[in-house]
């Protein structure tokens, strides 16, 4: 199972990039789940056709009792796509990051994982604080990878060094890595060269540029990503590169753990 965490400033375009990057997956055949982790609860609108899904904390504030069943916190969207959104408290009224910890922890007692047996699970995180509830899919061990989604901007890089920290120092508990940056371009001056030094500064390697298209603001227009809209056109060809190279790393490195333990086996036996 694949299970990434992508982060990102807010804006920065995670939804964007992650309900794309679920809708790749699907059209090559695996089984995804997205869950939106950011209290606005916007991140799966482009893979039910722009429709609202109720949030989980909305429905536990509107029902006495826990959800007995996923279908009653979920929907199907594009390409069989298990939608979820976190969602958070009243504005004002409460901790949004306790929301996503109280999330999980209903999916963990209605047994998700268990129950969809997914291929892949992205979840969508706001990144501007890696705290508390919103730093969950990297400590919790929900996640593997984290992909951090920026641009050239001062801001948007701030928050991305941010990230980057945060998840270091979960690294040695065995939580998530960082897995890439996505270059989400703004055409700002000298984008690329900011990145790419960023990057390199950080020893993380960019493993997908994105340009700034129109097809994508037509296609969300419509609720829709830019797989489904506009299958295609190059800018789709790079959310499938970019689902390609992820999958082709996962078996990669599951094949060089099978391969580790196989050796381990043969130490112990004496061989």
């Amino acid at each position: 199972m694949l299970k990434i965490a992508v982060y990102g400033k807010g804006g920065i375009g995670k939804s964007t990039m992650t309900s794309n990057l679920a809708a790749a997956f699907a059209v090559m055949g695996r089984k995804v789940i997205q869950i939106g982790c950011d209290p606005k609860a916007d991140s799966t609108s482009n893979l039910l056709s722009g429709e609202p899904l109720i949030p989980v904390m909305n429905y536990l504030r509107e029902h006495e009792e826990d959800p007995s069943d996923l279908s009653e916190i979920s929907r199907r969207g594009f390409g069989g796509i298990l939608c979820i959104e976190t969602g958070g408290p009243t504005p004002g009224l409460g901790c949004a990051g306790r929301g996503i910890i109280a999330t999980f922890n209903l999916l963990d007692e209605l047994e998700l994982l268990e129950t969809e047996k997914p291929d892949v699970v992205l979840f969508d995180v706001l990144g501007d604080v890696v705290c508390g509830g919103f730093a969950a899919p990297i400590r919790e061990g929900y996640a593997d990878k984290v992909l951090i989604v920026t641009s050239g901007e001062k801001m948007a890089l701030y928050a991305a060094d941010n990230i980057s920290t945060a998840v270091k120092n979960f690294e040695d508990r065995g939580y998530a890595s960082v897995g890439g940056i996505i270059l989400n371009r703004r055409n700002v001056p000298e984008e690329e060269e900011r990145v790419r030094a960023f990057a390199a500064g950080k020893g993380i390697d960019i493993i997908a540029d994105i340009p700034r298209s129109d097809l994508i603001n037509q296609a969300e227009d419509l609720g829709k990503t830019v797989i489904e809209k506009f299958p295609d056109s190059a800018i789709a060809g790079r959310f499938m590169d970019l689902a390609s190279d992820l999958l082709a790393g996962a078996e990669a490195s599951q094949a060089e753990k099978k391969d580790r333990f196989h050796f381990s086996r043969l130490e112990d036996c004496g061989c």
